[in-house]
């Protein structure tokens, strides 16, 4: 079997070979989407897990989610956001993650595991208030992700369910990356890409943002945005162009739903979306996720 391992005795015993061979087994098995229990047992023993000087420890919640993050096994991304739901979203090792924060979120856009992100958004509104602004809206590493959230990813990415979760889970929309750009800067940087492609998901992304962000937001593009308003309106349309250079108020269907929005709490979201008194078809986007 490909994930068997022989033990060869203590710690000291262990050349470094074995136990880099012994943690790529863990990873083979969370790849190979094996049972939770077996996962379980091979995560807490020693012999799976080196570290860079001959360290040998076990795996933490923290790191296992990211490998299941990786490979999408919900079943075990489910588990240990139950059982350990603070440890599951701790900070990781160095040798998991060159900076000192959790990145599991920033991994779940990047992956695009919308039901494990749910999961993991579930899990930081069960955490103390004081903490949960830190998971929702950390910066990624500056050499590495240039300072993102995890809200600036979705819009880099593309990612309309990611977006949307991440807004209606309370990330912030006005902050800035490390080189001064809020993610609507992100996601118009996308849209003006040449060859336009995949437009209808950027401008999604588009209008699910116009829901949560303040009116008067300050974003660097806006004044390309005016010096080229030709280019601008062909690709966003007169009334989104308008709005976002303040040319005009919000439409009154987004001025609604604004409001409405507003009325779903965190905790609920984004379940009370099918509450809201509309027609299915003026609803962002149709999230049917398991709570």
């Amino acid at each position: 079997m490909p994930w068997s391992v022989r033990w060869v005795g203590g710690c000291g015993a262990q050349s470094q070979k074995q136990c880099k061979k012994s943690s790529f087994a863990f990873y083979q098995a969370v790849r190979d989407l094996l049972p939770v229990w077996f996962l379980e047992d091979m995560r807490t023993m020693e012999v799976f897990h080196w570290e860079d000087g001959g360290k040998v420890s076990v795996y933490s919640p923290s790191e296992a989610l990211l490998y299941a993050l990786v490979h999408d096994h919900q079943p075990y991304a489910r588990h240990l956001l139950t059982k350990f739901p603070q440890s599951a979203l701790a900070v990781p090792s160095q040798s998991f993650s060159c900076c000192q924060a959790a990145p599991h979120l920033a991994m779940a856009v990047r992956y695009n595991r919308v039901r494990v992100l749910f999961r993991i958004l579930k899990a930081i509104q069960a955490l103390p208030p004081s903490d949960r602004a830190g998971h929702l809206d950390r910066q990624g590493c500056s050499r590495v992700e240039g300072g993102k959230t995890a809200l600036h990813m979705a819009c880099e990415l593309v990612r309309p369910e990611c977006l949307l979760l991440l807004l209606g889970h309370g990330a912030s929309p006005c902050l800035q990356d490390s080189a001064g750009n809020t993610p609507l800067d992100t996601l118009l940087q996308q849209i003006s890409h040449v060859p336009a492609a995949n437009m209808r998901a950027k401008l999604l992304c588009l209008d699910c943002l116009f829901f949560f962000v303040p009116q008067d937001l300050k974003f660097t593009m806006k004044q390309q945005l005016l010096d080229n308003r030709q280019q601008w309106q062909d690709l966003l349309g007169e009334n989104r162009f308008q709005c976002l250079v303040g040319l005009a108020p919000p439409s009154l269907f987004v001025g609604a739903m604004r409001v409405l929005i507003r009325t779903i709490s965190p905790e609920h979201f984004p379940e009370a979306l099918d509450n809201l008194p509309l027609p299915h078809f003026l609803k962002p986007l149709d999230l049917k996720l398991e709570s």
